[in-house]
């Protein structure tokens, strides 16, 4: 079994674009993560086309076992 990437999406509401939030899409990883952000650009392309009131301002990839635990 392939481990698993998060490609990390950074999103804000066009219509308020203070109101920003973190979307993930995890899916089996074929590369590294310097190249899964090679990669990336047509899931993310995908998600803006299917999230038409949000903005994508930027984006990363990581592993799982990286997610930051809450404080």
């Amino acid at each position: 079994m392939r481990p698993m990437i998060d490609l990390v999406l950074t999103v804000c509401l066009l219509a308020d674009p203070a109101n920003c939030k973190q979307e993930r899409l995890t899916y089996q990883a074929r590369a590294t993560s310097a190249q899964c952000m090679m990669l990336s650009a047509p899931y993310v392309a995908q998600w803006a086309g299917e999230h038409p009131k949000w903005k994508v301002t930027r984006w990363r990839c990581e592993w799982p076992d990286q997610r930051k635990q809450p404080v």
